[in-house]
């Protein structure tokens, strides 16, 4: 269990060392203050922090990553040709995805892929967060874009963390 005075040890460190770096010093008073900032910004924040889930495959959250990046590069140029090529090619759309993260930090990892990714943005998470709705630009087919969401997407975030599907 974590000590209350402490809430997140590696954020204080990351933050003091961050505080250090910002100033391009290695001074006592600069090391003191950097260390103050770590712990009170994490002890003011804790209540807006969620908690991240166990990585039970560390070498397949690398690999996932990659493949994001790679996906967001490969998006780029394909939203460049639409964009560039004739208007009437374009068949944007609202698209509905059922959901099975329930992690809230799962959750809010696939909605920043979603959105990072050019030509589709997350719009709008149910309540009851089952159905995420999806803004793309370029939707010829629906059942497709959901397969693909969910296959490259969801599931190996499933794999990766420690969450239960819904």
């Amino acid at each position: 269990m974590k000590a209350r005075w402490l809430p997140n040890p590696a954020l204080t460190l990351l933050l003091a060392l961050l505080w250090l770096l910002l100033n391009n010093t290695l001074s006592f008073g600069q090391l003191l203050l950097g260390l103050f900032l770590g712990w009170a910004i994490p002890l003011l924040v804790s209540g807006f922090l969620i908690e991240v889930p166990r990585v039970r495959k560390p070498v397949r959250l690398v690999l996932f990553t990659l493949k994001v990046l790679r996906d967001i590069v490969v998006a780029n140029v394909h939203v460049a040709k639409l964009v560039l090529g004739p208007r009437k090619s374009l068949r944007p759309a609202f698209v509905e995805i059922p959901m099975a993260i329930d992690n809230e930090f799962a959750l809010a990892t696939l909605t920043s892929i979603i959105s990072l990714t050019p030509g589709t943005v997350s719009a709008c998470l149910s309540p009851d967060r089952k159905m995420l709705m999806v803004h793309a630009l370029d939707a010829p087919d629906i059942d497709a874009l959901i397969a693909e969401v969910k296959r490259n997407y969801e599931a190996p975030l499933l794999e990766i963390f420690e969450c239960s599907p819904m």
